[in-house]
């Protein structure tokens, strides 16, 4: 499935899950990692949070349907009530994810949320049917671009 490329950065992000020492340090700092797929995030969930770590999955050169339908279905409900806050942007591409990037950009902007970074986008080289659903393995490299955006993020918090 497409979207599981999404999930292989998020993991590089979060790994903090599986490490209890990690995540110890994480709560003692005030942080709290609230890991959450589109079609289950609610304009509550962005309104409780501080900072957000949006992981897109591309598909046809745009947002996939899920992570567009979220934005969807939440973005008049906490329009001019999010204004400021730090977000990051993470693209699982299967070539470009320029089309993709660019249209959550808008969108945070419309939000008015600010930019940590420029969107990370992943390349993940998915050219033919076989190698879009075949599981998808993030480079070391990429793996850590990835955990340097969600630390970045987490810092900024401090």
């Amino acid at each position: 499935m497409p979207a599981q490329s999404g999930m292989a950065l998020l993991d590089s992000v979060s790994d903090i899950r599986g490490d209890p020492l990690a995540r110890a340090d994480f709560q003692e700092q005030g942080l709290r990692l609230c890991i959450r797929h589109a079609c289950e995030t609610h304009a509550e969930d962005l309104l409780a949070a501080d900072a957000y770590l949006f992981c897109a999955p591309e598909n046809l050169a745009a947002l996939a349907g899920a992570m567009k339908e979220f934005f969807d279905r939440t973005y008049y409900a906490v329009l001019d009530m999010l204004n400021g806050r730090p977000y990051a942007l993470m693209i699982s591409a299967g070539s470009d994810g320029s089309g993709a990037a660019r249209q959550a950009e808008r969108i945070c902007t419309g939000w008015r949320l600010s930019p940590i970074a420029p969107a990370l986008v992943v390349n993940f080289r998915a050219q033919t049917a076989e190698r879009i659903w075949e599981p998808k393995m993030l480079e070391p490299a990429d793996g850590q671009a990835c955990h340097t955006l969600g630390g970045t993020l987490a810092a900024l918090l401090l």
